[in-house]
This record gives structure tokens, C-alpha cells and sequence, in this order.
């Protein structure tokens, strides 16, 4: 069977930084990419803090021009579903088995940088209004809504630290919640609450986001009363937490909590061979920039055990 030096599970900007960077040090690689999820990058319809692009760059683009590199050095980057990965112990060469979509692939050694999704309220109007005035990501776009009115949906930490990020733009937070009570920190909930900008709106959730080309409003519906209203806003954050791409490795390496891959300082996971990067890792920040440097190292703490098992 035909083996690769390492199979990258993702085609992400973890995932293709970390196929630049293994190609280079010729490495034989193989890049999996999902036939079901995009990546989150490529949602964005316009990134200004990638470095290199001071007039900004679409998502899209970005990844397009990222995918095109990895090519360029060689990188065969598939379309599939990744089902299961086995482990393979052959004349005491320890080797992976990837069953992707009833084809397998043998590795030495796997990079997963399957990332994560964000969770949607599944409103009405959601998915058409993504990228004009639906959010997932304050950091990434909240320079967009400057002197705008804008929502933000969730209790919980990150739906305030969003919020709380947005009053450096916005002139208005409202805060939706669909409990009576939020469920951040304290410290969190009392620089919220004191913020002339925020507006909490207890015990309601999002039935309808709407608009022309633009989101211009929300219908929302409070748990409590059952009355329905309008809520004018010009830009919609929601932030009701992500679901990290880990379920096939579930039985294979350790997670958190909450499902991320779990990895020490050089983004080995508790499995030797296996590393991690980007979204799908357990980590303090979810950015592309962050998700380029986490392949590198990735990539090269995958070079460097691959070159231990060569005796390189």
C-alpha cells in the first residue's frame, strides 16, 4: 500500500499552512479536505487583520490562494469524509490506517486540523444574512459596525467578552438571552451590565432575521409573555458556542470537556504520531492567523518525528 509521511485531516488555514511547511521539508503528504464542511474562513466576506492585505482579502480568497501554494508544492488535497483511523503495527513500523469514505489511506503519522463550526440559531433569514450583518466572529468583523446598532445573541463568557469588544465600535448592544439570568462570570456580567452601550433583553430568543441586501432587523419573542417585536439592528453576533470536528478521533486521543483535541506545547496530542492545530485543539484563541502558526508548529513537530522514526 502506497504510505504517506503524514495525511492532514482538514483544508483549513491550520491545515494547508501545515502542508506548506511539511512539502517543504519533503514530506510526503496527503491533505484530506471535508465534502461536507467548509471552513470557516471562507465564510468571511472580508478579512482586515490577516497580515500581508492592508486593503483586506475575501475569506474566500484567502483560502483559494492558500489551497493554490499547497498544490503548487506538490500537496494531493482530496475531497472526503473521513469515517475512521486505525491503528497499523507492521515489522514494528507503527503506521494509520485513515478509512475515508470506504477508501483507507496508511500514514506514519496524521496532522488533524478538522476545526470547528459555529452554532446556529437556525432562525429564519440566518444563513441568507451570513456575511451581511450575520456574525459568528466579533473580533473578526466588529470594525464593520462602527456607529451601528447591532445585537448580540448568548449569556454565556463569550457572548459578553463579544459584546464587550463591540462598544468599541457599535453605539448600541442589545444583549438577547433566552433565560432571565446571564450565565457569564460575575466580573463579566458586571462590566456588561454597567456599560451604557448594553442593553440586555432577558428571556427572549431570535425568531426572524431580516432585511433587504442588508440585515436591517430582528423579530424576536419573548419566553415569558409570548408577545412578538420587532428589534431594529444593523449587524446580528451570535454567540452560543462551537462544536469542535472531533468525533472520529473520539476513541483515539484525548479530548476536553467540550470535545477539543487536547495537545502539549508542540501540539502533540496524548497519541504519538498524532498532532493537532487550529480550530479543533483546545485553545485560547480562534483567529486565521492564530490557526497559520498552529500549523507550523504542527507541521513541524510532525517533521521532526517523522525524521525519529527514519533515524534522520
Amino acid at each position: 500500500m502506497n504510505i504517506y509521511d503524514t495525511i492532514i485531516i482538514g483544508a483549513g488555514p491550520a491545515g494547508l499552512t501545515a502542508a506548506i511547511y511539511t512539502l517543504r521539508s519533503g514530506l510526503k503528504t496527503l491533505v484530506l479536505e471535508s465534502s461536507s464542511i467548509m471552513s470557516q474562513a471562507g465564510y468571511a466576506a472580508i478579512i482586515e487583520n490577516f497580515p500581508g492585505f492592508p486593503d483586506g482579502i475575501s475569506g474566500a480568497e484567502l483560502m483559494r490562494k492558500q489551497k493554490e501554494q499547497a498544490k503548487l508544492l506538490g500537496a494531493g488535497i482530496i475531497l472526503f469524509h473521513v469515517n475512521k483511523i486505525e491503528p497499523i503495527r507492521d515489522n514494528n513500523t507503527k503506521s494509520w490506517s485513515i478509512i475515508a469514505d470506504k477508501k483507507s489511506y496508511r500514514t506514519l503519522s496524521i496532522i488533524v486540523a478538522s476545526g470547528a463550526s459555529a452554532k446556529k440559531l437556525s432562525a429564519k433569514g440566518e444563513d441568507r444574512f451570513i456575511g451581511r450583518g450575520v456574525s459568528y466572529c466579533a473580533i473578526c468583523d466588529g470594525a464593520f459596525f462602527k456607529d451601528k446598532t447591532i445585537a448580540v445573541i448568548g449569556g454565556g463568557d463569550s457572548a459578553l467578552e463579544e459584546a464587550l469588544f463591540l462598544t468599541r465600535f457599535a453605539k448600541k448592544i442589545y444583549i438577547i438571552h433566552r433565560r432571565d439570568k446571564l450565565r457569564a462570570v460575575k466580573s463579566l456580567q458586571d462590566k456588561a451590565l454597567s456599560d451604557p452601550k448594553i442593553e440586555v433583553v432577558w428571556s427572549s430568543v431570535i425568531d426572524e432575521i431580516f432585511g433587504d441586501n442588508m440585515v436591517s432587523g430582528t423579530v424576536i419573542s419573548n419566553k415569558d409573555t409570548h408577545k412578538t417585536d420587532k428589534l431594529a439592528c444593523e449587524g446580528i453576533f451570535i454567540s452560543i458556542g462551537k462544536t469542535p470536528s472531533t468525533d472520529f478521533v473520539k476513541d483515539i486521543i484525548d479530548l476536553d470537556e467540550n470535545n477539543y483535541i487536547k495537545t502539549d506545547k508542540s501540539l502533540a496530542t496524548s497519541m504519538p504520531g498524532i498532532f493537532a492545530c487550529g480550530d479543533c485543539r483546545d485553545t485560547f484563541l480562534r483567529q486565521i492567523v492564530t490557526a497559520c502558526g498552529d500549523g507550523a508548529l504542527a507541521a513541524e513537530s510532525c517533521i521532526r518525528y517523522i525524521d525519529s522514526m527514519k533515524g534522520a
